[in-house]
């Protein structure tokens, strides 16, 4: 069976949100920076009531934010 890993655009769209930073993105989820960290370094997948707090924070889909995708593939 193929390895599948989440994958996120997190950073990305901190940057695009006004230079968001990690610690006000924590806050505003209610976790704290080093969990930011740890997903946005995909080392941790968010519950799903997590990745849709996220989602909500920057005003997008769930699937612009996050994506299933096979490890070892380039976004």
């Amino acid at each position: 069976m193929d390895k599948y890993k989440v994958r996120n655009n997190v950073r990305k769209l901190r940057f695009h949100n006004n230079e968001l930073t990690q610690e006000q993105l924590a806050e505003k989820v209610g976790v704290t920076r080093q969990t930011i960290i740890a997903i946005e370094g995909e080392k941790y997948a968010p519950s799903l009531e997590l990745a849709f707090k996220i989602a909500l924070v920057f005003g997008v889909p769930l699937q612009d934010v996050f994506s299933y995708e096979l490890e070892g593939d380039e976004k």
